[in-house]
Order: structure tokens, then C-alpha cells, then sequence
């Protein structure tokens, strides 16, 4: 992203939240592991998104209108000993000539110079209750300004979750990031299309998920948007499996639940297949299934529609189908006031894709389901999942399928961002002709 991306971004919530207010923003801290091992450090999606700074520990803040910046940034200094192991740090200059802050501090000043920062603020927004710690310290900087009263010193008067805002603001996906997003889609559509030419009977189910990394690796997605499922044979019912270290089996589906993520964008794409490279006539029944239950629901996935149309129209096509499999009985409307469907699709079609997997946003406004809006991204899943154990006829059992799409809403019709990706079951085969 560029600076004046990120400038954007600032300008559009300092906007939203007025001149009176102050937001204060904590990045992500190192994780340890185990002993002196760390999980590979990830950026809060917030303070990225505000800001693009990549190090632990910063804080960020923004104050609509002040004369001497709007833009403040605290981050460690720079430390040659501390370099020489870890790697470089921007440091202080590097805030201000990278990434545009108009003010930068170094951590060990944030106790003098935040309180002077809320003084005078009328609302103050943080990320309120989601961490003991940061509230005790914010509301410690607020007691120094209340005790300064005397001195003309004013504290806020009203404290906002700054997810109320900002959450909303990252909903609505700009061009630069829907380009981002394109991106990771192919990357990780072209990486599923790359096991499907791979898979076959006999390998480890740890042996594609290695693929798909590298695949994406080699794209220039380094990291993956979350851990990996694939899931052969009756595996692909358990919703999140990641185990992935048995054999792959003839005659066996296999479920593949993978997406990179690319410049701090989460892209996420099921698909399942045969092992063996063709579908047997009860697979292809449950398959083409799962796959019209999407096609219905993508197509709901329009301006102007609500939020749970998608998924309204995805249990429609699957308990109309599981009657006329003799796995259901009854009338389909209701079926679907009693949720007949639960034993065998337990999850809901789909959810917000962005920086997060499963991104921000709220999915009702006032009790009642959002509308959908152009620059809206998310997911489109609908799965069917038939345990050895589930009460349907025996050619279907042990069956497991999911098919998930990234989808834009656009002014017209929906763009399936991870389209590249066969899900069609003709040409799932025809690809698997030609594996290597």
C-alpha cells in the first residue's frame, strides 16, 4: 500500500470521529512460543491498516486537527547491540520518512507525552475492554489530566470503542485493496489447481499442504491467512481439521481448506476432489449438489440484498436435494423453519474476507441482517458433511464436500475473486488428466 493510501485511510476515520476526539491505537506484541522461541510476529490488522508500521510494541495515535500533526507514532528507537540479532528497526526517522507520521516518540516517552496528547480531547477511542492491561494504563493517563484540572487541564468525557468506527471503515474494501485481494485469490487459486494435478493415491495429506505453501511461497505469498485443512475421506467432516498427516486413499474425496495471505490480505478457498482423479457416481451426487447450493447463494450475493440471503438460498437448494436423496423427508418450507439441515451443514454460508480470514464488520445493523453494498467482500461456502455414522444411505457415507469462493459485491454482477480455481466437477477431471 502506499502513503497516501494510509493517509486516506487517517483522514476518513479522524472524519468520522470529529475534531474533539483522540484515538489511541496499540500495535501487536512478539508472542513467545516456548522458552526464547517466538511466533512469527503479525501486525494487528488495526494499526496496520491506519498506518502500514510493521514493528511490535508502537502505539499510534490520531488527533483530528492539531496544529503541530495529526499523526503520531511511538515506536522503539534504534538499537545497534539489539540489531546485530534481531534485524534493523526504523527507529524514530524511519516513522517519520516511512511511513508519514508527522510526530514520532520513542516507547520510553509515551507516559509524558500521551497525557499531554488527551488533554483537551473530549472523546477518547481505544480499543475498550479487550485488554485489562491497556485499559488500566489508557485510564491512568486520563487520572494524570484530571489531576492537573486546576491548571485548566481537561480530561475526556467520553470513552469509545474505537472498533465501533474503524470496523466499519474496513468493511468497505478501497481499489488499492480490492487489487490486493485479486491477487491473493489467483495466488492461492492457482496453488489448489497445482494440487489437483498432484494429488493421487497413496500420498500424505501433509504432502499437499507442504504444496500449497510452497506454491504460494514461490508467488510471493510467504505467509498462509491460517492454518491449512486437508481433509481425506470421512477427515473432510470434521469441520476444522488440521491434522494432516494421514494417507490419501483410492476412491476417497479430499477437502482442501487453504489461502495465503498477501501484503497483510487474507484470501480463502475450499475446494474438494477425487484422489484418484474421477468422481464416483454418489461423490458426484453430493458434489454437484454443494455446488448448485454455492451457485444459488452467489447468486443473492448482490447490492440490495441482505446479508443471510446467501445463505438462505444455499439451505434451500441443499435440503430440496437431500429429500430427493431420501436423506430428508418432508415439505421444504418446513424443513427449513425446523433446520433439518443442521445434522449434515452445521455452519453458515459464509463471512467478511479481508485483512482478517474472518474479517470485521458487524452483520446486522439495528437487529435486522445488513444490506449488501458494493466494495463488500466475503466468503461464499456452503458444504455438506456425511459422517460413516450419519443416518444417510450407505454409498454416501463418509462423504465430505465444501466449496468456497472469495467474492466482491459490485455494482452489478458479483466478481468470484478466486475463480481460477476449477470447482466445475468436468473440469476438476479433466485437470487431474494431466497430473505430474
Amino acid at each position: 500500500m502506499t502513503r497516501s493510501e494510509y493517509r486516506r485511510r487517517r483522514r476518513a476515520l479522524a472524519k468520522s470521529i470529529g475534531r474533539d476526539s483522540l484515538v489511541i491505537l496499540p500495535a501487536a506484541s512478539e508472542v513467545t512460543r516456548n522458552r526464547d522461541v517466538h511466533y512469527p510476529f503479525r501486525q494487528s490488522s488495526d494499526f496496520s491498516y491506519l498506518s502500514g508500521f510493521p514493528e511490535p510494541d508502537a502505539w499510534l495515535v490520531i488527533a483530528p486537527k492539531r496544529k503541530a500533526g495529526e499523526f503520531i507514532l511511538f515506536c522503539r528507537p534504534r538499537d545497534p547491540e539489539r540489531e546485530q540479532w534481531d534485524g534493523a528497526r526504523l527507529g524514530i526517522e524511519g516513522a517519520v520518512e516511512h511511513f508519514g507520521a508527522d510526530e514520532a516518540h520513542p516507547l520510553s516517552e509515551l507516559d509524558t507525552v500521551m497525557p499531554r496528547l488527551i488533554d483537551g480531547c473530549r472523546r477518547l477511542y481505544y480499543p475498550v475492554g479487550t485488554d485489562s492491561a491497556l485499559d488500566a494504563r489508557i485510564m491512568g493517563w486520563v487520572r494524570q489530566v484530571r489531576a492537573n484540572a486546576r491548571t485548566g487541564a481537561t480530561a475526556p468525557e467520553t470513552f469509545v470503542t474505537i472498533e465501533s468506527v474503524l470496523h466499519e471503515q474496513r468493511l468497505f474494501k478501497s481499489p488499492a485493496e480490492i487489487a490486493v485481494m485479486r491477487r491473493a485469490a489467483r495466488i492461492s487459486a492457482q496453488a489448489h489447481s497445482h494440487l489437483m494435478r498432484l494429488c493421487r493415491p497413496g500420498l500424505n495429506e501433509a504432502r499437499l499442504e507442504a504444496e500449497f505453501q510452497h506454491q504460494c511461497a514461490m508467488a510471493g505469498a510467504r505467509h498462509l491467512a491460517y492454518p491449512s485443512i486437508v481433509a481425506g475421506g470421512e477427515h473432510a467432516c470434521v469441520l476444522h481439521y488440521v491434522e494432516n498427516s494421514a494417507p490419501l486413499r483410492d476412491g476417497d474425496l479430499v477437502l482442501i481448506d487453504a489461502g495465503c495471505e498477501l501484503d497483510g490480505y487474507a484470501s480463502d478457498i475450499t475446494r474438494t476432489f477425487p484422489v484418484n482423479g474421477r468422481f464416483s457416481p454418489a461423490q458426484r451426487t453430493i458434489y454437484t449438489l454443494v455446488l448448485r447450493a454455492q451457485q444459488a447463494a452467489i447468486e443473492r450475493a448482490r447490492p440490495g440484498r441482505h446479508w443471510n440471503e446467501p445463505h438462505e438460498a444455499a439451505v434451500k437448494v441443499l435440503i430440496k436435494g437431500l429429500v430427493e436423496l431420501g436423506i430428508l423427508s418432508g415439505k421444504t418450507r418446513d424443513l427449513i423453519k425446523d433446520e433439518a439441515h443442521k445434522p449434515y451443514y452445521m455452519h453458515r454460508t459464509g463471512h467478511w474476507l479481508g485483512m482478517d480470514v474472518h474479517d470485521v464488520g458487524a452483520y446486522k445493523r439495528d437487529g435486522d441482517w445488513r444490506t449488501l453494498e458494493p466494495g463488500m467482500v466475503l466468503t461464499v461456502e456452503p458444504g455438506l458433511y456425511l459422517s460413516h455414522d450419519a443416518a444417510v444411505p450407505e454409498p454416501y457415507r463418509g462423504i465430505g464436500v465444501r466449496i468456497e469462493d472469495d467474492v466482491l459485491i459490485t455494482e452489478q454482477d458479483p466478481e468470484i475473486l478466486s475463480e481460477a480455481a476449477p470447482k466445475d466437477p468436468e473440469a476438476i477431471e479433466t485437470l487431474m488428466q494431466y497430473r505430474g
